[in-house]
């Protein structure tokens, strides 16, 4: 009997490796540009190489295909070394809603902010295109957390936080999403810990703001970089 039980030991154990890496397989959102759409009527995205390359003439978000639930996201951005305005984030469990016009369609939802202005609130969760807005750190005029926002469980904005952003270099971005725990990392630096109850699924996206030089003259300077971008789904 005991050699018996020694026999199957190891076969238990490799069904139980294998069925938890089937539950935790890390994909690759970088190289498959079938993965993605546009479902803006504006922005360019470009895949060359390892890298995402965004442009676009106004706000905009390029989204996944799919709709994910809980997930650890990981990826690297980089900012351009721009003379005008430049400000990009990441947009997670996100829906979609047509324009009032009628062409196209917009993102809004929780977004992963890359902020390379004085301000320094990279790192800080977003809710864009609604009127909660700036849920972490809380601004003067445009913060409105609801009911669903329970709890922030790293409130103080440091200034190890505000100092995670280096620009004009790679930046590593990690966000976790696991029921209503979000958690954002920048550089290894734990900027956002909250407790949210909003949304369960939705889209992942990368942002360019818009270029006013783009639009006037067709010139993509402001280019916003995006690489190494890899999903796990809980």
């Amino acid at each position: 009997m005991k050699r018996l039980l020694t026999r199957y030991v190891p076969l238990v154990l490799a069904t139980a490796v294998t069925s938890a890496c089937a539950l935790t397989q890390t994909d690759s959102l970088s190289h498959e540009q079938q993965l993605w759409q546009n479902v803006y009527p504006y922005g360019e995205a470009q895949f060359e190489k390892n890298n995402i390359e965004l442009i676009s003439t106004e706000n905009w978000f390029y989204l996944t295909k799919k709709k994910y639930s809980d997930f650890v996201l990981e990826l690297d951005v980089k900012m351009p070394d721009a003379d005008e305005y430049s400000n990009s984030g990441i947009i997670f469990r996100a829906q979609t809603k047509p324009f009032e016009d009628g062409k196209g369609q917009y993102a809004y939802g929780y977004q992963a902010e890359v902020d390379p202005s004085d301000r320094k609130w990279s790192g800080g969760l977003y809710e864009q295109g609604t009127e909660r807005q700036w849920l972490h750190p809380l601004h003067d005029t445009r913060s409105a957390p609801d009911e669903d926002f329970k709890k922030n469980l790293s409130p103080q904005w440091s200034s190890e936080k505000a100092n995670a952003y280096k620009h004009l270099q790679w930046n590593h971005y990690k966000i976790s999403a696991i029921g209503p725990e979000i958690k954002i990392w920048l550089n290894g630096v734990l900027t956002t810990h909250v407790i949210d109850t909003k949304s369960s699924t939705g889209f992942i996206g990368i942002q360019h703001h818009g270029s006013e030089l783009y639009k006037k003259t067709g010139n993509k300077q402001n280019r916003v970089l995006f690489r190494n971008i890899q999903i796990t789904e809980q």
